[in-house]
């Protein structure tokens, strides 16, 4: 069974998924950034694909970004990273990127390369729903990859159902009409967002991310959904960091714990 199918079967709250960027701060931090959020108690790990012009991203993500290109790091080099993940990480893995670099590598290239290292599913933000159902969702399928589409507070209930029928693993709920970054407190209006989706009955679960950043606002997202997702927040910790082990397990703790 698929890691993130597995992980919602048998648990059905307060999920942590953490994202970080491949590469950041250093070149060869992947995988000892991995190991350090799986050892301290988080559920999923989102290695973010670097990209030159990640428009959905707020200034700490898209300097993430920038600092990782300049490290050197490309999809190959990720792979290269990644071939040994699952000696290391039991927990599921997902890449998210946006098509461009996927594309220019090959979709199926990228797809067989994700299920040889061990890669659960794919957030790809910019991939059209329909270009998904036509040309890539039988890929997917072949190479047992999760897809996860996302939504926001101005996604019609229409949108929402057509999501809901053609994703597999996760719904991510974009909690604003925002770019990514840490937030102070979730609003009013986020609260009436996230219980307007959960009375729709959706069949997946629900993530929800952007502003995600302590635990207060973990426990409120966790309270109207699934879990959610911690990105710009993490990054701060990894960017402040003297020790990446000890400051990753403290900031996972104080969320968790």
């Amino acid at each position: 069974m698929n890691r993130i199918d597995k992980l919602f079967q048998n648990k059905k709250e307060s999920i942590l998924s953490i994202y970080f960027t491949a590469g950041f701060p250093q070149l060869e931090d992947t995988l000892p950034v991995m190991e350090a959020i799986e050892a301290a108690g988080a559920d999923i790990i989102e290695i973010g694909v670097p990209y030159s012009d990640p428009i959905a991203d707020g200034p700490t993500i898209q300097e993430s970004n920038n600092v990782a290109l300049k490290n050197g790091m490309t999809l190959h080099l990720l792979f290269e990273q990644l071939k040994n993940l699952r000696e290391k990480i039991s927990i599921p893995v997902i890449l998210m990127g946006y098509l461009n670099p996927v594309v220019q590598y090959g979709m199926e290239a990228f797809c067989k390369k994700c299920k040889e290292v061990g890669v659960d599913g794919l957030i790809l933000p910019d991939l059209p729903m329909q270009q998904y159902l036509t040309e890539y969702k039988s890929l997917f399928d072949a190479y047992d990859l999760r897809n996860t589409f996302l939504i926001s507070p101005q996604t019609s209930e229409t949108r929402i159902r057509q999501i809901d029928q053609n994703t597999d693993g996760f719904i991510y709920m974009v909690s604003s009409a925002s770019i990514t970054g840490a937030k102070k407190a979730v609003s009013p209006e986020q609260i009436a967002y996230f219980e307007r989706v959960k009375a729709m009955g959706l069949t997946n679960p629900r993530l929800i991310g952007f502003g995600i950043s302590d635990k207060a606002s973990f426990n409120t997202a966790a309270a109207h959904s699934h879990g959610a997702i911690i990105g710009s927040a993490f990054i701060h910790v990894l960017r402040d960091s003297k020790d990446l082990k000890k400051d990753i397990y403290h900031y996972i703790q104080s969320i968790i714990a």
